[in-house]
Formats: C-alpha cells, sequence, structure tokens
C-alpha cells in the first residue's frame, strides 16, 4: 500500500458489491453489524456479524474467496499500451538506448506499483470486493475453475427465473 494511503485507509474496511436482486453497484463501511437497502429495487442486504480474518463472505456466506490487487486495470494498460506505443516509435527512429530505457522503465515503474498497492478480497459468488481486511493463507489467487462454477450457477438462477 501507498505508505501516504496507509494512514487514510488504517482503520477503514470498504465493502463494494452488487445489489442481490438488480445488481446495482452498492458501498458499505464495514465497522460493526449494519444493512444496506437498494435505492432502486429495495432489495436488503444485512451483515450480521464482521471476522477480521475474513473467513467467509459476510454478505452471502460462502468461504470460496481470492485476493487481487487492488489497482484499477485500465491504469495498469494505460501505462503499458504508453510505454509500448513511445518504445515503437524511438525503435523506428534508431534510438534503441531510449526504446529500452522506456521498456526497463515502465517495468519498473510496474514492479513499484506492484509492491505498494495493497490487496483486495473477492467474494467468488456474490463479487463483493473487500478493502481493508488483510490476506491470509486461505485467500488464494484468482482460479478460474471456480469462478466459472459460480458463473455457470448465476447463468442457471437466471434462466429459472425467466421461466417461473
Amino acid at each position: 500500500m501507498i505508505a501516504g494511503m496507509e494512514f487514510l485507509r488504517k482503520n477503514l474496511v470498504d465493502v463494494i458489491f452488487p445489489c442481490p436482486t438488480c445488481e446495482r453497484p452498492g458501498r458499505l463501511q464495514l465497522t460493526e453489524p449494519c444493512s444496506w437497502q437498494c435505492p432502486d429495487c429495495a432489495g436488503q442486504v444485512r451483515v450480521e456479524r464482521v471476522d477480521s480474518a475474513l473467513a467467509a463472505c459476510p454478505l452471502c456466506g460462502s468461504r470460496e474467496l481470492y485476493k487481487k490487487k487492488d489497482f484499477p486495470h485500465w491504469l495498469g494498460l494505460a501505462i503499458l499500451t504508453v510505454a509500448c506505443l513511445a518504445s515503437v516509435f524511438t525503435y523506428n527512429w534508431y534510438e534503441k538506448w531510449l526504446t529500452w530505457a522506456i521498456l526497463i522503465g515502465s517495468a519498473l515503474i510496474d514492479g513499484v506499483l506492484y509492491l505498494c498497492v495493497g490487496d483486495a478480497i473477492v467474494c467468488y459468488r456474490c463479487g463483493g470486493h473487500f478493502r481493508g481486511f488483510h490476506a491470509n493463507a486461505e485467500h488464494k489467487p484468482f482460479e478460474l475453475t471456480i469462478a466459472e462454477r459460480y458463473r455457470q450457477e448465476r447463468m442457471r438462477r437466471t434462466d429459472v427465473l425467466k421461466r417461473g
């Protein structure tokens, strides 16, 4: 985590999640048991217990959580795109040293950002993003097979709701 921002986020536990009924984004500050009501569909989300270890999702109860870097993907791709485009031009102008400096510099920027940015914990089932919790050994990186299982479950549930 960036040193200046750690002060701001030390006691802040932020949760971003989709509404279980209409999938409108919602946000909660978790410090104690609380509830949230969707302004669009009046769907309710109730959080009974907040566990600092986050062994299970406080929103849906699922124990299958993964960790990821809490960094906007668009910014990482923008840095990569700018570096690649700049290196193409400098390589075309036969500026080999400048080309290597741009590519190595972007890799160093990427490495520093990777080390400075904290982790977010994400629930496979409900898609809740939990910031402010510390990842532990149970929180593994993203696993496509688990995500696909929950995606198929959501598709079946949507299909059943449309038919019935």
